[in-house]
């Protein structure tokens, strides 16, 4: 039937059986015989012919646009199933953003790693601009960052949760007992930001934009090394995530972080390029949004 199918779609787009035999290089009259067939195995017109031209019934009209998205799963599905074929080691590349601290990126690469183990997985982590870079010039098939950006549509977008935004600092500093903090009640202490080499002058600017911080900056390589800093009472930092820290609660706390009355938020997104999907990214990501809660959209 897919010979058929392809023959049908010429049809209808030459507008003519002449032109569509051409393009299929089969002759006319088979070209007629096929679509005939097609007609018979269907049980309905999908042709309604008046002489030298013709019309499409509304049967021909729905079974054509239904057949043109059926025919691209179907050429989709080759190539994948080719490339997992003509792969030696099948590969999945994560990246995720430097400041996340949630256990369900953990959760979904074990929920992925035990329904494929042949699977090669590889994880990189990068602050927002990094995962953008990696996941544009494909060093990544896909990545866990912040929404910076309005959504591009040659990508999927996924939002996985709404972050309220917190300020972690030093348990034993005086600002720790209040109910939220703005920039301008944290002006005198230092801003400490999780970021990679390089990318310190992108990340300061982001944070007087953005949140409008007006202290000075200092810099950590991992969420690990910024939260000892604030321990240490070197500053503070602004995370996402829950109000409750339980690992830190004897050290550290966490204060909403306000502008105004308004308490700030950012989206914590999963994005992979449509013409890079493939069966075990959509299968990773379909692992992740659950394990975030996110159910996926029906085709």
């Amino acid at each position: 039937m897919l010979n058929q199918l392809r023959y049908y779609q010429a049809v209808v787009q030459c507008r003519s059986f002449t032109e569509a035999a051409e393009k299929c290089h089969i002759s006319q009259s088979a070209i007629s015989q096929q679509i005939q067939a097609l007609e018979q195995e269907l049980g309905v017109q999908l042709i309604k012919r008046e002489k030298r031209k013709f019309d499409l019934t509304p049967a021909g009209e729905h079974f054509y646009r239904k057949s043109i998205i059926l025919m691209a799963d179907y050429e989709s599905l080759v190539r994948e199933t080719q490339r997992i074929g003509h792969d030696d080691v099948a590969r999945v590349r994560i990246g995720y953003l430097l400041t996340y601290g949630g256990e369900e990126l953990q959760l979904a690469v074990s929920d992925f790693s035990t329904k494929y183990p042949g699977v090669d997985i590889r994880i990189t982590t990068g602050n927002h601009e990094e995962l953008f870079d990696y996941i544009r010039l494909e060093g990544v098939d896909i990545a866990m960052s912040d929404q910076r950006r309005v959504f591009n549509n040659d990508y999927n977008n996924v939002i996985l949760r709404h972050n309220k935004c917190y300020v972690e600092i030093a348990r034993e500093n005086p600002l720790a007992v209040l109910d939220e903090l703005t920039a301008d009640d944290l002006k005198n202490l230092t801003c400490i930001i999780v970021a990679g080499k390089g990318q310190e002058g992108t990340e300061s600017k982001y944070y007087s934009e953005i949140f409008g911080i007006r202290s000075e900056f200092v810099f950590a390589p991992t969420i690990k090394d910024a939260r000892l800093m604030a321990v240490s009472g070197r500053g503070y930092m602004v995370v996402e995530g829950e109000p409750v820290l339980s690992h830190f609660d004897a050290t550290i706390a966490r204060v909403p972080f306000y502008s105004g009355s308004v308490h700030f938020e950012r989206n914590l997104c999963l994005f992979w390029k449509k013409d890079n999907s493939g069966y075990y990214i959509e299968e990773f990501a379909g692992m992740l949004m659950k394990r975030f809660g996110v159910k996926e959209e029906e085709e």
